[in-house]
């Protein structure tokens, strides 16, 4: 199924983060009448600051069926990216503040979406459902999620998403999709150290390190990943919405590009042009050691494959965090009347 988009609204719930910001602006690039429904917890109003004249902004509570209901009306298709999220530090298993709000807010969505007629539920799942394995490369192909036993509060939340869009579109007139994205990266992404991902964490350190220091990486350095950018994954999430809105999971992610934490700290070095040295702190929580996505089903059932290099995607962040983090050192009042 192809949409045309000039003839769809859509909503895209969390559409001031990170991801949800990209999308946004897709959607109303491909014509679509877009609402955005975020509370700004974590997501950021000048994300979206250039498209606030094309779409419908509403500041609304998600972990309420009232919201999700006002969220939803006259919406054609969901894009249901919304959820408490954050870094390694955040979504440990322990975290249990992390399940409720993401939870409530899954549930009251769905049934809001099937109350309000709409066509299709695009539901951001994520890797972090998938339980640790032990083999040279952990690449899950989507039946590994079970039995669930995910390493995080965070993928709990998503396991429980899964199963709630599979019911409904089981039980109901609603299609949905639910797309499994492993390690977005690109511009936009929380700089906070107390909060960031990998990517984002490890530019901010370098940029921020004199030449000849060093940076400090989570463990021995040997966990290894598969990044997707966010512009590739922008397109993987429509294409799951239009070809995978059967109620099966999806893999969305590169498979193709793997790294270890170590050698993603030196291409980004690299990309800084500083003489920096890497050291290790064993002591701090590292998430799985080894993940990235089989991407067979994925490119089999979407037609679909992401296309932008790791080396031109980090390029493009490290050009990124360092204009933010130069323009944060700036005076708020360059003319020195601090009543301006």
């Amino acid at each position: 199924m192809s949409i045309d988009w000039e003839r769809k609204s859509a909503l895209v719930t969390g559409g001031a983060g990170f991801i949800g910001s990209f999308l946004t602006e897709e959607l109303v690039n491909r014509g679509a009448h877009v609402r955005v429904a975020d509370n700004l917890s974590r997501g950021d109003i000048d994300k979206i600051e250039p498209l606030l004249d094309d779409i419908d902004f509403r500041s609304l509570d998600l972990t309420t069926h009232k919201g999700c209901v006002e969220a939803t009306e006259d919406i054609d298709y969901v894009f249901h990216l919304a959820a408490s999220v954050g870094g390694i530090h955040y979504i440990k298993r322990e975290n249990v503040n992390g399940l409720a709000p993401s939870v409530l807010m899954n549930q009251h969505m769905l049934e809001a979406a099937d109350t309000n007629d709409v066509d299709r539920f695009l539901f951001a799942s994520s890797a972090c459902i998938y339980r640790q394995q032990h083999d040279d490369l952990n690449r899950f192909t989507e039946d590994q999620a079970i039995p669930a036993d995910p390493h995080s509060t965070y993928g709990w939340a998503k396991v429980l998403g899964e199963v709630a869009c599979d019911a409904y579109q089981t039980d109901t007139d609603l299609d949905t999709a639910s797309a499994r994205i492993f390690n977005a990266f690109g511009p936009r992404e929380s700089l906070d150290p107390d909060s960031s991902h990998v990517i984002p964490s490890l530019c901010r350190k370098v940029i921020e390190e004199p030449n000849g220091g060093s940076i400090e990486l989570f463990g021995d350095g040997t966990q290894e990943r598969g990044f997707i950018y966010v512009t590739d994954l922008v397109e993987g999430l429509l294409h799951a919405i239009e070809k995978k809105a059967d109620g099966e999971p999806i893999n969305i992610g590169n498979g193709s590009e793997v790294v270890s934490m170590n050698e993603l700290a030196e291409m980004i070095i690299a990309i800084s042009e500083k003489d920096l040295t890497i050291e290790h702190d064993l002591s701090k929580p590292t998430g799985t050691d080894k993940y990235a996505a089989d991407t067979a089903k994925m490119k089999a059932e979407l037609d679909w494959e992401p296309s932008t290099p790791l080396k031109e995607g980090l390029e493009t962040v490290y050009k990124w965090a360092a204009e933010e983090l130069e323009s944060s050192k700036q005076p708020a009042f360059a003319d020195g009347d601090a009543n301006k």
